[in-house]
């Protein structure tokens, strides 16, 4: 049934996980170093859910995962239909792991749809665990199938693993007083049970979050908790499978980890800002997919001081998030590149102001309303330039999900130090997906320094800091400190309005050197791999996970290859130039069509290597070692 994990449900101390390993023991026959398992059905099948719990389960006995939910793009396409195909893939592994894999080792298909949709995906040789009651002649049919691709002989290059699930489902649910079509719904634990089971799995994590999950349904509860106990059953005494398997935890070090998804991660990094900073958090967001989730999870937060708002549209929310930064709080917005687009002019009354302002941009495939529940990496000529008029801003990038939440807290840090906007340019890949993160103490997070000026013989609206050009922050109501800001051209200092041309230009130079100098504060910039060699690969944002497994794995070729992934996009990091001539080539990959690549050549006037991808879906690594291939054999793609 459908749902979504609790955040504290995924919590574990990786000294502790030996007490989740109470399984039912049938003989493990192999162990495995890691396995892609793709769960796909119709969007009521609830393969989301069925993923997560997996992914969740995997992450509490120590596997190191990856998670990559696959939405419909239609929110109520026909049942059994392509275009309502939903699908969850993850990858646990025993080792270090960066993606949610290149190709399933198991497909789950409820029906004939998720087949015809995802057996593309699949080698020969490959298992596939279909639910035979989803080819029905109404499903195939509507599947464009003109036979049983189960019976017809077209799988016979796979290991095919038959099973009627809701049938199975519907008599372990006989003695239920639930009606049936409820009982149905309850299959996609039937098949997470029989998932459990082949891969060693413990059914308490999940048991634990059923029951609390649908605590005012004992009825709900109970069928699904049998469901899943059934078909854990089913695997264990039917010798469909002639093995099982175990994936041994992945070495980590102690301490508390959470199985954390992209936007979960980057509103829990807001949230320590705000704590480590000791100013208020207030988000002004409009709903829109992907970045939803974040308003989500900071609303939950309100017991602890989280101020969120969910304004009538995107321009609202942003004014209101600017109008408490005025008021002394960190002004966040949330939302993706239609809601920017709504919100440009606003962000530029943010830098008119100098006041600090946190913009997330969680990208989708677009333009206009695109491809809602896919990724893409899109809008960063956006973010560098999408607004009227001279009006630079910071824009940084997380490149994982864990990643979000240093992304996020740094935002924040920069946005309050500097006084300027500050773009943090998530995806829908990371915001979605999940890996495990090693919860920080408090105590082990930097500190963030804010001062608000209280002296009025020293006060001037535009007075600089003489390192970092900031103007000071007065808050509303101060004794002395009276004054004000908007969007007209004003002179420096005192922040009188002025139509001087000298002026003008004086005030754009002054903001375009106040974001350059946000570069002294960056870490050292340094590639992985080698200083210098034959190829560089480039990329920024999400697909880090991706380039950083190629490379590797090009490495382990004996190539000269490094990787270097930037979080920095504005201003750039003041070592990326002579980085870039050290090495013969330079490979960059993006999911766009060379927004980056074209940043860099004209800033560095170096040639480089466009590698890119435009299809709503995340880089393989396979595609990338292709690519590395045919960089080193001078092959310009």
């Amino acid at each position: 049934m459908t749902g979504e994990v609790s955040p504290s449900e995924s919590l574990v101390r990786v000294d502790e996980i030996d007490g989740l390993n109470s399984v039912p023991v049938t003989p493990v026959a192999g162990r495995l170093d890691s396995v892609v398992i793709r769960f796909a059905g119709d969007s009521g099948d609830g393969m989301q859910l069925t993923g997560s719990q997996f992914a969740t389960t995997s992450a509490l006995i120590g596997n190191d995962i990856a998670t990559m939910p696959d939405f419909p793009a239609e929110i109520r396409a026909p049942a059994g239909t392509l275009p309502g195909v939903s699908a969850f893939q993850l990858q646990f592994s025993s080792g270090e792991i960066f993606t949610p894999g290149d190709e399933p080792d198991v497909l789950v298909a409820m029906n004939a749809a998720a087949l015809k949709v995802n057996l593309g995906r699949l080698r020969h040789g490959r298992t596939i665990i279909a639910n035979t009651d989803g080819f029905d002649k109404g499903n195939l049919s509507k599947s464009g199938y003109a036979a049983d691709p189960l019976e017809d002989g077209s799988l016979d290059g796979y290991r095919l693993i038959s099973i009627p699930i809701t049938s199975l489902t519907m008599k372990a649910l006989e003695g239920s007083p639930l009606p049936k079509p409820e009982k149905q719904m309850s299959k996609n634990f039937y098949a997470l049970g029989v998932l459990y089971w082949l891969y060693s799995r413990p059914l308490e994590a999940t048991e634990k979050w059923i029951q609390a999950k649908f605590a005012k349904s004992p009825d709900v509860c109970e069928a699904n908790l049998t469901a899943l106990r059934g078909g854990y059953a089913y695997a264990d005494a039917s010798e469909l499978f002639d093995a099982r398997y175990e994936v041994p935890a992945a070495a980590q070090q102690p301490g508390l980890y959470r199985n954390i998804s992209g936007n979960k991660a980057m509103a829990l990094g807001l949230y320590a800002a705000s704590v480590k900073s000791g100013l208020p958090l207030f988000l002004g967001s409009y709903p829109i997919t992907p970045a939803s989730d974040i308003l989500a999870e900071l609303a939950r937060l309100k017991p602890q001081g989280v101020i969120t708002v969910q304004a009538e549209d995107e321009i609202a929310a942003v004014c209101a998030a600017i109008g408490a930064s005025f008021a002394g709080a960190i002004g966040l917005t949330t939302t993706s590149g239609p809601g920017v687009a709504l919100k440009s002019e606003g962000i530029g009354l943010a830098v008119m102001t100098e006041l600090p302002l946190v913009i997330v941009n969680v990208q989708r495939g677009g333009p206009s309303t695109g491809l809602p529940t896919k990724t893409e990496q899109a809008d960063l000529l956006q973010a560098l330039c999408g607004r009227n008029g001279e009006c630079p801003a910071v824009v940084l990038a997380p490149q994982s999900a864990a990643d979000c939440f240093d992304a996020a807290f740094e935002a924040v840090r920069i946005a309050v130090t500097h006084m300027t906007p500050v773009f943090v340019l998530s995806d829908g890949y990371i915001a979605n997906g999940s890996e495990p993160w090693a919860v920080p103490l408090e105590s082990e997070l930097p500190g963030i320094s804010v001062h608000h000026h209280v002296d009025p013989e020293t006060f001037q609206p535009f007075n600089r800091d003489p390192e970092t050009l900031a103007r000071p922050w007065a808050l509303p109501g101060t004794p002395g400190l009276e004054h004000r800001v908007g969007g007209l051209e004003h002179s420096n200092i005192t922040g009188n309005i002025s139509y001087e041309p000298l002026v003008h230009e004086e005030m754009v130079r002054l903001r375009a050197e106040k974001v350059a100098r946000v570069a002294r504060d960056y870490p050292p910039l340094e590639p992985y791999g080698d200083p210098s060699g034959d190829l560089l690969v480039v990329g920024w944002g999400g697909t880090f996970g991706a380039l950083r497994t190629a490379v590797n794995q090009a490495r382990s070729r004996g190539l000269s290859v490094s990787h270097l992934h930037l979080r920095h996009l504005n201003p750039l990091p003041d070592e990326l130039g002579d980085i870039l001539r050290r090495f013969d080539r330079v490979l960059v990959a993006e999911l766009n069509l060379g927004q980056l690549d074209m940043v860099l050549r004209a800033k560095y006037l170096r040639n480089t290597i466009l590698y890119s991808k435009v299809q709503g879906q995340p880089f393989r690594s396979t595609e990338i070692l292709d690519a590395i291939d045919r960089a080193l054999e001078g092959d310009p793609q």
